[in-house]
């Protein structure tokens, strides 16, 4: 997928080098290539810091665990309020 953003972009470089479009035509490759450059950069951090994550912690791993409180010693909530309400 890398690659094939990449020859996007340098097709949409191609186009701006060459000087034969038109503004609006101009601005939208303009767009499409900063659009791709912000993309490929973002897939190149993700990919490092995954990498680096799991290089940090190799036998790391999400786990299930118990619950930690009794459900009987839990405080109940009082379902009338206290205080009397006005009518």
């Amino acid at each position: 997928m890398r690659e094939e953003l990449e020859k996007v972009r340098s097709w949409a470089n191609d186009k701006l080098s060459a000087g034969h479009e038109p503004p609006w035509a101009w601005f939208h490759y303009m767009k499409l290539r900063e659009t791709l450059d912000q993309i490929l950069a973002e897939m190149a951090s993700t990919t490092t810091e995954s990498s680096q994550q799991s290089d940090a912690h190799p036998g790391a791993r999400l786990r299930l665990v118990g619950a930690t409180h009794q459900p009987d010693t839990s405080q109940h909530h009082q379902l009338e309020p206290s205080l009397p309400l006005p009518m």
